[in-house]
């Protein structure tokens, strides 16, 4: 007797950040290598990021976000997880003291990390808390969407993910010790040539947001040919080709090509 399919698993809201910043060799982008023992991603290079938690959507924040006043509660809440994951993970901070134009202070950045240690350590910050405390505004008006990717509907672990781009405020990034082992900032050329090589892990959607990242020289450009862009959400689907299984997402999506081989 045959039995019906289970449905697919319901993808998990995310946020992701390409912290990008001008080097003089050209653009570069902030990346961590995951620790081999968390369940997801586990030893690959990725971009700081994270799922959505409850707290990121508190009615509070919304006094406390910069340029969100005409989203949605789900698109702030993104926001929110962007800009809480960024701060978690690599130690950079999108907010300024309240009123203010320029972002926190690097010296003040790191009191904040030094004061929320263990917060920080438990990835269990909450962000109201941080920006009413500390009298902050979160800089959601600088995180710009680049891609949304959401996971196949055949695998058991799904995530609902909206890549932002962001400039890098001039604070020490760097990675946390316990879910992300090492990082850099790098092109996103060397970037794909050492996982090319084999030197690197790196998932689909990481490999094709960097190939589209790629194709600007400079945080201006890239941030100028997102807002330009439109964001098509990407779902690939497994299909049968000429040649054997592809991998297909939508030809509009923005990435040049809309077929890839399974290997």
């Amino acid at each position: 007797m045959s039995h019906p399919a289970s449905p697919p698993a319901a993808p998990v809201a995310a946020a992701s950040v390409l912290l990008l910043r001008d080097a003089p060799d050209g653009l570069e982008v902030f990346m961590q290598r995951r620790s081999r023992r968390v369940d997801f991603s586990a030893g690959a290079m990725v971009f700081p990021g994270g799922r959505v938690d409850a707290a990121d959507a508190d009615p509070a924040l919304r006094a406390r976000c910069c340029g969100a006043d005409e989203l949605e509660d789900r698109a702030r809440a993104l926001r929110v997880a962007a800009i809480r994951e960024v701060f978690e993970e690599c130690g950079v901070l999108l907010a300024r003291p309240r009123g203010a134009t320029p972002f926190v202070s690097d010296a003040r950045v790191r009191e904040l990390r030094e004061k929320y240690r263990s917060e920080l350590q438990a990835a269990r910050l909450e962000m109201a808390r941080l920006a009413e405390n500390e009298d902050l505004e979160l800089a959601c008006d600088r995180l710009i969407p680049f891609a949304h990717w959401i996971t196949p509907t055949v695998l058991p672990k799904r995530f609902d993910t909206l890549f932002f781009l962001a400039e890098a405020p001039p604070h020490a990034a760097t990675h946390d010790g316990s879910e992300s082992v090492a990082s850099e900032w790098i092109r996103p050329g060397d970037a794909l040539a050492a996982a090319d090589a084999g030197r690197h892990s790196m998932m689909f959607p990481t490999r094709l947001n960097l190939a589209k990242l790629g194709a600007s020289a400079s945080v201006r450009d890239a941030i100028d040919a997102a807002r330009r862009g439109r964001i098509v959400t990407v779902l690939p689907e497994v299909r049968r080709g000429p040649e054997g299984p592809v991998l297909r997402i939508p030809a509009d999506a923005g990435y040049g090509v809309c077929e890839f081989p399974v290997d």
